[in-house]
């Protein structure tokens, strides 16, 4: 089956994607009200987002495509909240799908070791959590461990985590820009939302503690990219320059000497490629005073983010950040990164809003969101 997501400013425009590119077969699995973009609390821009899907091997019956184009001709959102067509041929296979995901999670918690009672429970809510077994056995044996001191609950659990994020042998730095570096590098893959976190954190500078920033940006791969730069660059009044080579690069860094804080966007492009991450260090001298944060999404797979971050392992990395909080409920990942990695983490954001809807990293914020609370910085 394939699945793909649609995107447009009307209905009858997103309809007439899935029907040019999937044909009248496609069945719309869900459709919804998106805003994109927004800055300082203007220009946002509604659209229509659909997820479609078809079966190439398994046409549907003429009849019930008439039945589906007709739908999607009559379709239109009446306020927030638009229809969504689902076959019942697809809807099975949904189901079929889903029955299948629990029963494999349910045999790999039974693979792990079991507590008992009552912590097997909270095991159970840090594997829906996704943190690793491995880390969730660890949390828990601690939590066993320390019952004299450390109650058999959420706080008791929060507790534990802190633990793990603020211990003495291994402690992680959290926080934001100090601006002990002038130079700051972000990297990170295509999608997570990085020029958007670089312009928040520059609004920040600029519009809080009244710095003179500048942007260099590399990511000449994408026009839309720069011109998005260049957009918050003029908005926020401060310079920019665009790096083709390593001499641009140098050039513009120079020019910017005077300046109290320089942000660094790069293409976000496949990191999972050494040969890409070799070209970057090429373009950028990471041997001068600058520090390298790598931003990455809540809602990607832990695996997929460590994947990531091994690639860097000729170019340190100072913290992560952390984007997409609005749309997961899950922060295992982000525990196992930091904990894993040895790393801490600068920003979390959790939206389009700039320079709103960023708020500064800290092992409280991690612990609670993991535990079940919802502690707000």
């Amino acid at each position: 089956m394939k699945v793909k997501k649609f995107e447009a400013e009307s209905m009858p425009k997103v309809m007439s994607q899935v029907k040019k590119e999937m044909g009248n077969d496609a069945v719309i699995l869900n459709s919804k009200v998106v805003h994109r973009g927004g800055f300082l609390g203007l220009f946002k821009k509604k659209n229509i987002e659909v997820i479609a899907a078809i079966d190439p091997e398994d046409k549907l019956p003429k009849k019930q495509a008439w039945k589906m184009e007709r739908r999607q001709e009559i379709a239109a959102p009446p306020s927030e909240q638009l229809p969504a067509f689902v076959s019942d041929q697809n809807q099975a296979v949904m189901t079929e799908i889903k029955a299948l995901k629990k029963l494999m999670e349910k045999q790999q918690t039974s693979q792990t070791t079991s507590h008992p009672h009552p912590y097997q429970k909270f095991y159970d809510h840090l594997f829906e959590q996704e943190v690793t077994p491995e880390l969730a056995d660890e949390l828990i044996t601690k939590l066993k461990k320390n019952e004299e001191s450390v109650p058999a609950s959420i706080d008791g659990l929060k507790s534990i985590i802190l633990h793990s994020l603020e211990a003495k042998e291994r402690p992680l730095t959290f926080g934001g820009v100090d601006y002990n570096r002038k130079f700051l590098h972000f990297v990170g893959p295509t999608g997570v939302g990085k020029t958007t976190t670089i312009a928040k954190v520059a609004a920040r500078a600029v519009l809080n503690d009244h710095k003179r920033v500048a942007f260099i940006t590399t990511d000449t791969y994408r026009i839309a990219a720069i011109d998005q730069l260049k957009t918050y660059a003029k908005l926020l009044d401060i310079p920019i320059e665009v790096a083709y080579s390593l001499e641009d690069y140098m050039e513009a860094r120079h020019k910017f000497a005077n300046c109290d804080l320089v942000l660094l966007d790069t293409a976000g492009r496949n990191f999972r490629d050494p040969q890409y991450v070799y070209e970057l260090s090429k373009l950028i001298d990471f041997r001068t005073s600058m520090e390298t944060y790598l931003v990455l999404s809540l809602t990607s797979r832990y695996k997929d983010m460590q994947e990531i971050f091994d690639q860097f392992n000729d170019i340190p990395i100072r913290q992560l950040i952390f984007t997409k909080s609005d749309e997961t409920s899950t922060y295992g990942s982000a525990l196992n990164m930091l904990v894993h990695n040895k790393i801490g983490a600068a920003y979390i954001t959790n939206g389009q809003n700039v320079p709103d809807d960023i708020q500064t990293a800290s092992p409280q914020w991690i612990a609670s969101r993991i535990a079940g609370e919802h502690y707000d910085v």
